[in-house]
């Protein structure tokens, strides 16, 4: 439902309250205030009517279009859409309602969104008119309050220079030379992990240990909770890859920036009560309303705002205290001076393109989606390594064989590390990111919402509309990928020995035809995990890259298996609601660790 035009409906009234006391020889302000009343609810009544009403039934020029069945009267499919996780019913209704790329179905009071389901839809909304689709209202002043106006809430003309100015920044030359930096909190995070298992000793017992003779041997194991260690290790790998500062989470769980995720990133049934408020009160009220979420969010985001600002004005210093000491010059440089830095936030500052508070921005929004993401990610990939023991002991095999050990490392006053070449020659470890990547998309809705003039394929679409890219339901349409596209397979990625890399499915033509045959789907908009087209994540090589390291480490040297058995079958695993699509209660496994490597 569009906002309540409140300011012309109180002007209205206000006049006509005016129009009529002005023909009376005597009135009060009472009459005014009466006449007033009436005039603005009789308003607001007809407003809701017709938009509640009238128009999604009678008038919308979307009605032709198919939809889901079983609409409540004033709610649509609110209530199945909050009762299950996020993206799941938009999977089912792609896969069963016949349609030729778009289906619409109706949110709280009767508002319309469109779920787009084939290639030729995802191209015209992705790439050919991706910006008369933009982000909602509501939803760009949600993210801005905790992420900034950054590049992933800008947008238009400050969105295109946005992009243009840190494009250099995620080039692949950069993001290869972070791989070592990667590795390395990597082999820290297994060797706080592996303390962790060692100092608690044996976990409870597994279900058919005393049957299972590959288990002897192996009884240093404990429970972890995957998502928690995932979060700490991934935050303090975009703070030393992208911003040069390492924030010690994987070694202290309790700092004060971790705690500030948890917080945010951990939705409460008062943040969904706001989020509904939004559709009836503009952002600004309901962002000053007198509840704890919002005291949290300001505090948060005041926090965070203080933190990149010092991480501005330390690395501005740094750079300023290394050219002032001739660092330049070539002549005075050691044999042994060490490289520059190759950290996203030295690169922005390099380019002069942004102000320091622009700055600030980028920061928050790279801090909260360059770590919550990857971390959402590896929490699924954990999963569905103790789902899938065969996928776990051949990717073990692969690692052990290419790469070295971050036990021996830990040991070592100069540990080996690993680059890009090595990591992305590794077949199976790449077809399991992106299988993964694939199967559970750490995102799994995005919302646009239509401008003026904007069409789909020829069909005119209301301003104010909603569209909906469900990745969760594209990553898995049969239609896309085949028969076996709810199965786990990372084998589909594999070519003649060789992953076939899910980078085939970026950015391609907007005819919807695959380039390259990654996956083995029918379209390169088959794998929506990223996006494509302008507003496509930017840091998509960074995070892949970033995903395969942490992966390849915790496969290399532990091995998991599920705490619940009852879990195998994923429509048990309770999944919270919020922009990223992880376990209600946490991903507890029991992790053991296995020697040889």
């Amino acid at each position: 439902m569009p906002s309540i035009p409140w300011r012309a409906i109180s002007l209205i009234s206000l006049a006509s309250a005016y129009v009529s006391v002005s023909c009376e020889r005597e009135w009060s302000a009472w009459q005014l205030l009466s006449i007033f009343a009436t005039t603005w609810t009789f308003q607001i009544v007809c407003w809701v009517v017709w938009v509640v009403l009238l128009w999604p039934k009678y008038f919308s020029p979307l009605r032709d279009l198919p939809e889901p069945s079983g609409n409540s009267f004033l709610f649509g499919q609110l209530h199945r859409i909050r009762k299950e996780p996020t993206g799941i019913p938009h999977r089912e209704w792609a896969k069963t309602i016949p349609n030729d790329g778009l289906i619409r179905y109706l949110g709280p009071f009767n508002q319309e969104r469109l779920l787009v389901t084939n290639a030729k839809t995802l191209s015209e909304v992705l790439v050919t008119r991706s910006y008369d689709f933009v982000k909602p209202a509501d939803v760009q002043h949600t993210l801005s309050r905790i992420l900034g106006v950054g590049i992933l809430v800008a947008e238009g003309d400050e969105h295109r220079f946005q992009r243009k100015k840190l494009m250099p920044a995620f080039a692949f030359r950069r993001t290869k030379d972070l791989y070592p930096v990667f590795w390395d909190k990597g082999r820290e995070v297994v060797e706080a992990m592996t303390e962790h298992i060692i100092a608690r000793g044996p976990s409870s017992s597994w279900p058919s240990e005393q049957a299972d003779p590959e288990r002897e041997g192996k009884r240093n194991s404990a429970v972890i909770e995957v998502g928690d260690w995932a979060s700490r290790a991934t935050l303090d790998i975009i703070g030393v890859a992208g911003l040069g500062k390492d924030f010690g989470a994987i070694r202290d769980p309790d700092t004060k920036l971790s705690r500030t995720y948890r917080n945010v990133f951990s939705p409460s049934r008062e943040a969904q009560r706001l989020a509904l408020l939004t559709l009836l009160l503009p952002n600004w009220v309901v962002a000053s309303l007198p509840v704890k979420r919002n005291d949290d969010i300001a505090s948060a985001a005041g926090y965070i705002r203080s933190v990149c600002r010092d991480l501005i004005r330390e690395k501005r210093e740094k750079m300023q205290a290394a050219r002032s000491s001739g660092a330049g010059r070539e002549e005075e440089k050691p044999a042994t001076a060490a490289a520059p830095d190759v950290d996203i936030l030295s690169v922005a500052l390099e380019s002069g393109a942004f102000s320091d508070e622009n700055l600030v921005d980028q920061l928050m929004t790279f801090l909260a989606a360059g770590h919550e993401t990857t971390a959402t990610a590896m929490t699924w990939a954990v999963y569905l390594l103790a789902r899938h023991p065969d996928v776990q002991s051949r990717l073990r095999r692969e690692v052990r064989e290419h790469l070295p050990s971050p036990a021996a490392a830990a040991a070592d006053a100069n540990p080996a590390t690993v680059s890009s070449a090595e990591i992305d020659r590794l077949p199976y470890l790449n077809a399991v990111c992106s299988e993964v990547l694939r199967y559970f998309a750490p995102v799994p809705l995005t919302l646009r919402e239509a401008g003026p003039g904007a069409t789909i394929r020829g069909r005119r679409i209301p301003r104010g509309t909603r569209v909906v890219l469900a990745s969760w339901a594209t990553n898995r349409d049969p239609a896309l990928w085949g028969e076996d596209a709810d199965e786990f397979r990372p084998e589909r990625w594999l070519q003649g020995g060789r992953a076939a890399d899910d980078r085939d499915h970026q950015d391609g033509a907007a005819d919807g035809k695959k380039h390259g045959s990654g996956g083995g789907a029918s379209s390169n908009y088959a794998f929506m995990t990223f996006l494509h087209g302008p507003r496509s994540c930017i840091g998509q090589a960074f995070a892949r890259a970033e995903f395969a390291c942490l992966l390849a480490c915790w496969a290399g040297r532990f091995e998991f298996a599920l705490r619940d058995e009852a879990e195998r079958d994923e429509r048990n695993i309770s999944i919270k609601g919020g922009a990223t699509a992880k376990p209600e209660t946490g991903m507890h496994v029991h992790a053991t660790l296995v020697d040889g490597w």
